[in-house]
């Protein structure tokens, strides 16, 4: 890697870590809750306002129904929370739903829950940014009039914070979110405190505004859908739950009962959270409109609808602004850290993925920091992507959410049904059955509850959006199952024959020659130590002067090796060589054909534009040929040298405590050797 670029990804990433230290970056249970939780904690910073603004389409009269709803969204989330307990317990090795799904229902439902899984891990990444964005655009107008720009640079940063490690952005976006819990639950506190026992009449700033329903008074069918719409879009603060499960690895030991305990923390305190919200915006008049200028009547010219979270800190705040601007501050954070929900889940499930062959397998290679930094910038790409086709709009954006989410909760569910029947056959002990019983029953009622929810979001988004992300799917589904087949063709192909063993009978050896020069001399030479039962050199004619002139030097230098000359009236050089190792390699399939090519080694990028182009050209070619070897012979330009100087890591030596500086003759030197007399410590009184 260029010096330059070396030099950039340690300022960003860091130094690289050794595999031993991977014990180190485990989590314990107080930095787990940021890193795992921050998704479902963030989103009741948006999940009330959704409720409201789907309500808001049939007046103030609908907002009555509004704590309704939200304990029902509260009742599914604890009742999620507790069947997810039974699933880190019984399956604790970070594959989560999907491992629960391909286990207990098969590869299919497996792959079903994956694709829905990478689905809603992206999406997380858009909305909790793009919710951000416009949170901070509320504030700064800068950052509302360049939302793009500010989620992309946004994303950019967390992947560089999670590719510098798990444990360090764990420690970083810990402080944040405790932070933006605490303020949280300080002003709900305060909030009811003033309320309840000193009596305040607290009125939001648009408690005085009239809500203007759209269209005519929704009765009936149409109000039933309103319900239920307002209902899914208030389950947005589901998403997240399952991040825990897939990230149980990541926590230290006992791994299972620390991922249980963070699950149960997540739960309790997302829950005060969304009811206390929805209960102060109901006591203090708050107004949320999709369409504020044609909703909202009676609000000033060039009113700006602030989020509900800030209506409701600036009423209870009213004489402490310091207190408002906090809230308003860790609330965009929490939202910005939000993502990295999808930062520790998306990565851990692409290894697991790429590990069954599903996924391509450079996902499951940890990088310099021990993270998996492909899947970790796949993650970004993808979020980035979406960023700009949706121009970070959360009203577009969330009409996309989780669906995936729902439909690994409910296929989870199904697993972990089938997994405690197929256990309950052989436990005889009565009270392991008994506590098997007891978690079956914790599952079922989540499978009624998730598959519910799933209905409902399927027939109150489907056309809003939601048919985008199934698509999605349905394409990560058809394309995994393809990569497997791939894979598995491929290894199919590799399995050894007695006959594979046989050495070749008779091996012709070409050296391509262009110039009669250093490399072309060194090429020749160890094409000749190989001892071929035929060597030739072969250089195409496509200048008649230098043809005559290399024929001539050869000749002159005596060189034991026939030079055969192959006309190109074209000038092609590439299509003569393939034509002439063709004829050189014979239908017998024990025969063989090595062509040696002399390449140079440059220690500049731009080098390698001036150099090696038809020799990687003929490479490429030749590779497909069956029966035909290609040897590359290195020379090493003086420009290369720079290279070459810097210090190594020979492979092994970290490992066995070798130290990496190079003696004269290049060898690196043991640091376990005993000091000389010269370096040995001297005894001090």
């Amino acid at each position: 890697m260029p010096k330059f670029a070396t030099a950039v990804k340690r300022i960003l990433v860091g130094r690289p870590f050794r595999s031993e230290r991977l014990s180190h970056t485990l989590l314990s249970k107080r930095i787990a809750l940021p890193v795992f939780a921050s998704d479902a904690l963030s989103s009741v910073a948006y999940a009330p306002e959704e409720l409201f603004l789907v309500l808001s389409i049939a007046g103030l009269s609908a907002y009555s129904i509004a704590p309704w709803i939200g304990l029902t969204v509260a009742a599914v989330m604890l009742v999620v929370v507790a069947s997810y307990r039974q699933n880190v317990r019984a399956y604790p090795s970070g594959g989560g739903d999907y491992e629960v799904a391909t286990v207990n229902l098969g590869r299919s439902a497996g792959l079903v829950v994956a694709s829905a899984l990478l689905v809603d891990y992206v999406l997380t990444v858009a909305v909790s940014i793009s919710s951000a964005a416009s949170n901070i655009g509320s504030a700064l107008p800068f950052v509302a009039t360049h939302k793009v720009a500010f989620a992309v640079a946004a994303i950019v940063v967390l992947t560089a914070a999670n590719l510098r490690g798990i444990r360090e952005s764990g420690t970083a976006f810990a402080i944040p979110t405790y932070a933006f819990m605490i303020g949280i639950i300080v002003m709900l506190i305060w909030g009811f405190v003033r309320v309840l026992l000193f009596g305040d009449h607290l009125r939001a700033e648009s408690a005085g505004f009239e809500l203007r329903a759209e269209g005519s008074q929704l009765v009936g069918i149409a109000l039933v859908f309103l319900v239920l719409r307002a209902f899914s879009s208030g389950c947005a603060a589901l998403t997240g739950v399952e991040a825990i499960s897939n990230g149980v690895p990541a926590f230290r030991k006992p791994k299972s009962r620390n991922a249980a305990t963070t699950l149960l923390l997540l739960g309790s305190i997302s829950v005060i959270m969304l009811m206390g919200l929805i209960m102060l915006a109901q006591i203090t008049g708050v107004k949320i409109a999709e369409d504020p200028v044609r909703q909202l009547v009676g609000a000033p010219r060039g009113y700006e609808q602030k989020t509900l979270v800030a209506q409701v800190a600036q009423v209870v705040f009213d004489g402490f602004p310091v207190a408002f601007y906090f809230i308003t501050v860790v609330t965009a954070l929490i939202l910005v850290l939000a993502a990295n929900t999808a930062f520790n889940g998306f990565p851990v499930l692409g290894s697991i993925l790429a590990l069954d062959r599903y996924l391509p397998r450079q996902l499951h290679t940890r990088g310099d920091r021990l993270a998996f930094s492909n899947g970790i910038v796949f993650l970004a790409g993808s979020a980035m992507i979406l960023v700009f086709a949706f121009s970070a709009e959360v009203t577009k954006l969330i009409q996309l959410y989780i669906v995936g989410v729902f439909v690994s909760f409910t296929l989870s569910q199904t697993g972990m049904v089938r997994h405690w029947n197929r256990l309950l056959v052989s436990e005889p002990d009565p009270a392991q059955r008994r506590r098997m019983r007891r978690s079956q029953a914790i599952n079922l009622l989540g499978l009624v509850m998730t598959g519910s929810v799933l209905v409902v979001v399927l027939a109150t988004k489907f056309t809003q959006g939601a048919w985008i992300a199934i698509a999605a799917m349905v394409a990560i589904f058809i394309l995994m199952r393809a990569i497997r087949r791939h894979y598995d063709r491929v290894s199919a192909e590799l399995v050894p024959r007695e006959t594979d063993t046989v050495l070749p009978s008779r091996n012709h050896a070409i050296v391509l020659v262009s110039t009669l020069h250093l490399p072309t001399l060194r090429a020749l030479a160890y094409a000749r130590a190989t001892r071929p039962d035929l060597l030739e050199a072969v250089t195409v004619n496509v200048d008649d002067a230098g043809t005559q002139d290399l024929v001539a030097q050869w000749q002159a230098r005596e060189i034991p090796i026939p030079l055969k000359v192959v006309d190109s009236p074209y000038r092609e050089i590439t299509r003569p060589v393939i034509d002439y190792v063709k004829r050189a390699r014979s239908d017998n399939p024990r025969n063989v054909v090595t062509v040696f090519i002399p390449e140079y080694v440059v220690g500049h990028w731009w080098e390698q534009i001036l150099h090696n182009q038809s020799a990687l050209r003929i490479k490429g070619r030749l590779l497909f040929e069956p029966g035909v070897m290609v040897t590359s012979v290195p020379w090493q330009a003086r420009s290369s040298d720079r290279l070459a100087q810097r210090p190594q890591v020979t492979p092994g030596t970290v490992r066995w405590g070798m130290d990496n500086t190079p003696t004269g003759d290049g060898a690196p030197v043991s640091s376990r050797q005993e000091p000389t007399d010269q370096a040995r410590p001297v005894d001090r009184p």
